[in-house]
């Protein structure tokens, strides 16, 4: 851990001076990425690629917001981290609204759909027609400017080498969970089970719903973006970073997701990881196991201090989400979540409401 230990000075170790570097330089710079990427989607020729475009801009922003908090540790380097995470969490964005609300439930067309996201993360990937097998196909180009601006960003990362392998694992479950969660609602839940037996041994101390939620995150990718923009990442660093991220890190932050999105879900008919819990009691029991296992593995990360403020915000930012307040199961438990609370958190969660607010 050579090269982190040599930059962990870099990473903010306290709760205000992250978030003064937040207000002061991430969130203007994201606004600024998703205000050229808006403007880009705007001109989409074809409606219903136009329509999910700007529908997954406006109203996933803070997915961006959270995501690019990792150029924070790095702020010499944000002029890459930013557009970087801001275009592949667009990707992601925008994909998952083109698969959940699909004209199509063909599984090879969601597979092809991300393969533009396996491809944004390897440098030397050809760009391929991504609506081959849908009948819209005419976007002007955006997505292929999205994977380009990844590919163009992930070239000034002198580290990615070591950490490629490791954000290509990441990516690849995340497309498989895309595809066989969006396909008919008859058969998803088998071809998540057979998915799952063959990964089991990843996450033994997992149930299936929540390893299938935690190849959902982009985080595990996002922090090996930023590790990869130091001099020297080499590839043991790399595996450490991966594997304290993933499972519990990243099932953290999808199943938080998940939770304040139950009735939404119930609503349109999607996929729901949470309910998959007899009741509310399990589902906190198995939710505060995940938050144990999340804080143990970020200790064996450099600046650990760093990395528990990130899994103290996603509780904060989830936590305070105007959806809580709208379900009554979810808001006791959230109440039970925050109920002795660390200050770190509650610091979060009082940030997160007003930038929900202001901003």
């Amino acid at each position: 851990m050579i090269e982190l230990e040599q930059s962990r000075n870099q990473f903010p170790k306290e709760p205000i001076r992250l978030m003064s570097r937040v207000y002061k330089f991430i969130l203007p710079d994201v606004r600024q990425e998703l205000d050229r990427w808006r403007q880009d989607a705007e001109e989409i020729p074809d409606p219903e690629l136009r329509r999910q475009a700007l529908a997954s801009i406006a109203t996933k922003e803070f997915h961006c917001q959270g995501g690019a908090v990792y150029a924070a540790a790095n702020l010499r380097m944000r002029h890459v981290l930013i557009p970087l995470i801001v275009a592949f969490q667009t990707i992601s964005d925008y994909l998952d609204n083109l698969c959940d609300r699909s004209t199509s439930k063909d599984p090879e067309d969601f597979r092809l759909l991300h393969q533009s996201m396996l491809d944004a993360v390897d440098p030397d990937a050809a760009l391929q027609n991504y609506y081959a097998l849908r009948e819209e196909q005419d976007d002007g180009g955006y997505l292929h400017r999205l994977v380009g601006t990844c590919q163009a960003n992930i070239a000034e990362l002198r580290g990615y080498p070591a950490a490629m392998p490791y954000i290509v694992d990441l990516v690849g479950l995340y497309t498989d969970l895309q595809v066989y969660k969006h396909i008919d609602p008859q058969e998803r839940e088998a071809k998540l089970l057979s998915w799952w037996a063959n990964h089991e041994y990843r996450a033994p101390q997992l149930r299936w719903n929540e390893f299938a939620a935690a190849t959902g995150s982009t985080l595990g990718v996002f922090m090996l973006f930023l590790a990869a923009s130091h001099d020297g990442l080499d590839e043991r660093s790399a595996k450490t970073i991966h594997d304290a991220y993933f499972p519990h890190v990243c099932g953290l932050h999808i199943m938080l997701d998940y939770l304040i999105d139950q009735a939404e879900d119930e609503l349109g008919g999607d996929l729901n990881f949470c309910s998959y819990y007899d009741n509310k009691e399990t589902m906190l029991g198995r939710i505060t196991l995940i938050v144990e296992g999340a804080r143990q593995d970020i200790r064996k990360l450099p600046a650990s201090s760093f990395h528990r403020m990130i899994i103290e915000g996603l509780l904060a930012l989830y936590l305070s989400d105007p959806k809580v307040s709208q379900q009554d199961e979810i808001r006791e438990v959230s109440k039970r979540l925050m109920r002795r609370s660390p200050l770190m958190r509650l610091f979060f969660f009082a940030n997160s409401l007003w930038i929900r607010k202001h901003l």
